[in-house]
This record gives C-alpha cells, structure tokens and sequence, in this order.
C-alpha cells in the first residue's frame, strides 16, 4: 500500500476587520502560539458548524 498524501487547496482573499478585533486576535494568537490565519480558520470553521440555519 502507498501512502497517499492529498493537497489542500487554499485561495487567497482579503477582508477589512476592525483594527479593535485585529488586536484581540493577535493577542489570543500570540498566547496560543498559532498565526493569525490558522486562528481565522478556526473561527470560520466553528461557526459554520454552530450556525443556526433556522430561518426565522
């Protein structure tokens, strides 16, 4: 058997964010010792998985 290694895709976007939130979420990287973009992905991915797709 081969070990089969997949590549991820990624796709460069910028966004404008809240110099107040940019800080706070430096300072959370910096403790956690991971980047700002890891820390981005993150987040994203938490809240697309705790969203509420009710539509109300």
């Amino acid at each position: 058997m081969k070990l089969k290694i997949e590549k991820e895709e990624y796709i460069n976007k910028t966004f404008r964010l809240n110099m107040k939130l940019i800080t706070q979420m430096e300072a959370i990287c910096k403790k956690k010792g991971i980047s700002l973009n890891k820390f981005v992905d993150i987040c994203i991915r938490y809240s697309i998985e705790n969203l509420d797709t009710d539509d109300k």
